[in-house]
């Protein structure tokens, strides 16, 4: 899972549902009027829980890529034997 793809999400995420992206862009442009320490406060958890996903699932990927190398080793390795 690379940044692109990602934004590709985001991006195509957004195209098909723009009343969403409009109510939060506006939710966004309130909190930081009226309350600028919560706006960037909210803003930073939610980079923070962005980065641990993305971290957990690029772990996720390569833990479930070696099994299935692992895996496949074992197959290998059992018909050879017969």
């Amino acid at each position: 899972m690379d940044f692109s793809s990602i934004m590709d999400g985001i991006f195509s995420y957004a195209h098909e549902n723009p009343l969403n992206l409009i109510g939060l862009a506006l939710c966004l442009l309130f909190l930081f009027y009226r309350k600028p320490k919560l706006f960037f406060g909210t803003l930073f958890l939610g980079l923070v829980l962005a980065g641990v996903f993305y971290l957990i699932m690029n772990l996720a990927g390569t833990g479930s890529e070696g099994k299935r190398g692992l895996l496949s080793g074992e197959e290998k390795q059992t018909e050879s034997n017969r």
